[in-house]
């Protein structure tokens, strides 16, 4: 595909992504415009196509990569983000934070024994780092509902654990 097919097809669904981009952002609050995000998206699918990546639809990719660099970006943001005290604030984190921060590592502590390694793992993967089922299991080379059903027994096992507490 040369670079001038590769416009003519894109321009067809280029709303559409650009509108799919508007909508997330608004709806996270995300500052980048939504353009920004469609660029890039279809610089990925060219550098795809380029390589010789085989693809079915072209249009479906396309608002694929938009979602996956959504998310990306959201969660690049979350991570960047610091607490805020106050304007005159010079310091570092207040004393109570740090207490705060202690006691929740006690508790997790707590919760995660009687875990089996992978299901500590698993839980530690999905709610400390952020990661989806897919990226998990794209890490572990465990399947996904694998990975989803161990998660759960984990859950219930911390949960029951937390009720007696």
């Amino acid at each position: 595909m040369t670079g001038k097919e590769f416009g003519n097809k894109t321009e067809k669904f280029r709303g559409r992504l650009t509108s799919l981009a508007e909508r997330f952002r608004l709806a996270t609050g995300l500052p980048d415009p939504a353009e920004d995000v469609v660029q890039e998206a279809l610089m990925k699918l060219w550098e795809l196509i380029r390589k010789d990546y085989p693809v079915k639809d072209v249009e479906a990719l396309a608002v694929k990569i938009t979602k996956n660099l959504c998310v990306d970006r959201l969660r690049k943001r979350r991570l960047k983000q610091l607490p805020i005290i106050g304007d005159d604030y010079k310091g570092g984190d207040p004393a109570s934070s740090a207490v705060d921060e202690a006691d929740f590592n006690v508790m997790k502590e707590v919760l995660y024994e009687g875990l089996t390694d992978t299901q500590k793992k698993y839980i530690i993967m999905r709610n400390e780092w952020g990661l989806t089922l897919d990226e998990i299991s794209n890490q572990t080379g465990k399947p996904k509902p694998s990975i989803k059903v161990t998660i759960a027994n984990a859950r219930k096992i911390m949960l029951e654990k937390l009720v007696k507490l």
